[in-house]
């Protein structure tokens, strides 16, 4: 079992990681502009569909802005970019929690979730997406998403109907009903694997991986009614626990996803109904979860 180095560093050795890192991306993106590397909305294009990503796909995207490198109008780069492939009969969802820690601490202070006006914690391309014309955003207050497309309110529209929010009826389980696509850009499954809790909330997989309260907050939605939605987090136990990126060797072999570039990203393209069929054969037959990535070893 592989060791987890990065959870044993002293918090001063993992802070000072962060400046550099942060320094290191100032310097490249400088450099960058030196050099005039600037993405337009027809590079990401031409990337996107050398992907195999075309009309009609939907598609689930994460994506961090800083990776992809400098965009030519920001955000709007690569919104066009991702509207233009997969045109107007596909999909596009992005999540827009409004959450940047833990889901217990930040329910515990019984916030108020407006569907319109509380901003996306899941960076500045998502905060740009919801914002956009179109666009429509689900009523969850923990784990919102936005879509534009065709289907985008059938997507969103059952979101609060469990208190989970990764049900078989959510945008998260609807993808894979209709065959989607999940974009990593520039993250993985370590900072952005909604779509691996979706196993969770299909099968019981002998984890209190849920805090046992429920707790109901208040949502204002788009017409400014005010509703009371009912939903669990996540044990921040278990969170803490999560070794999501060591299930990217079975998912490589089983071919559930390939990796491609945007912009300057190294970019994870997952297949939405396969993904959810090898983790669930693989829990079935060896209890591989995010949390013993390895199984019953």
């Amino acid at each position: 079992m592989p060791f987890n180095w990065r959870s044993h560093l002293p918090v001063f050795i993992k802070k000072a990681y962060k400046w550099l890192k942060k320094r290191l991306f100032y310097f490249q993106m400088n450099r960058q502009l030196k050099k005039g590397r600037v993405w337009k909305s027809t590079d990401l294009i031409s990337q996107l569909q050398n992907a195999k990503i075309s009309s009609g796909d939907h598609l689930m995207v994460h994506a961090s802005m800083s990776k992809i490198g400098i965009l030519e109008q920001g955000p709007q780069t690569f919104i066009d970019a991702l509207i233009e492939v997969v045109g107007p009969k596909g999909l596009i969802l992005m999540p827009t929690s409004p959450i940047k820690g833990l889901q217990l601490a930040y329910v515990q202070k019984q916030p108020l979730f407006d569907v319109k006006h509380t901003p996306s914690a899941m960076g500045a391309i998502s905060e740009a997406f919801r914002n956009y014309p179109n666009v429509h955003r689900s009523h969850h207050p923990t784990e919102s998403v936005a879509a534009w497309g065709e289907c985008a309110i059938e997507y969103l529209k059952d979101h609060i109907a469990q208190n989970t929010p990764y049900h078989q009826n959510s945008p998260y389980g609807k993808l894979i009903q209709n065959k989607g696509k999940i974009l990593y850009i520039g993250v993985t499954l370590e900072n952005a694997g909604t779509h691996l809790h979706t196993l969770e909330d299909a099968l019981d997989i002998g984890l209190p991986v849920y805090a046992p309260e429920v707790f109901y907050l208040d949502v204002i939605d788009m017409n400014r009614n005010l509703l009371k939605v009912e939903t669990k987090v996540h044990s921040p136990i278990y969170s803490k626990k999560r070794r999501c990126d060591e299930l990217l060797p079975m998912f490589l072999s089983k071919g559930v996803y390939q990796e491609v570039k945007i912009g300057n990203a190294k970019t994870l393209l997952f297949d939405a109904e396969l993904m959810f069929k090898v983790m669930t054969e693989a829990y079935l037959e060896r209890g591989v979860t995010m949390y013993k990535p390895f199984g019953n070893q």
